[in-house]
């Protein structure tokens, strides 16, 4: 969990430094590791990035994904995701909120901010 969240910080630093443009739609977005192995997988895959945005600003990420691509390569992560925190947050269906409930208050405060 540590090396998962360092990476995370080192994803982060190195879009604010080399790509600031980027970084300012970053910024309001909560960027997590995902690691298949410590998901039900059945087949060994590589950890990606995780980006969960709010639903103001799904789009403006989703086109920048070639450079946060090449960033996730560089600290040795596989694939960009994009995905919509609103939705994720105020999904009824959802047992987010039961099973991991302080990961559901991030993509919950990251999709009520205001710019």
């Amino acid at each position: 969990m540590i090396v998962e969240e360092n990476l995370a910080q080192q994803f982060t630093a190195i879009v604010e430094q080399s790509h600031p443009q980027v970084w300012k739609l970053l910024r309001h977005c909560y960027v997590k590791v995902i690691n298949p192995y410590s998901t039900r997988a059945r087949v060994p895959h590589l950890p990606y990035i995780g980006i969960y945005c709010p639903d103001r600003l799904i789009a403006a990420v989703a086109a920048e994904k070639n450079i946060l691509r090449e960033v996730a390569t560089f600290v040795g992560l596989v694939e960009v995701i994009c995905l919509n925190a609103t939705h994720i947050a105020c999904d009824p269906l959802s047992n987010l909120k039961q099973t991991d409930p302080q990961f559901w208050l991030e993509l919950l405060w990251i999709s009520t901010q205001s710019e």
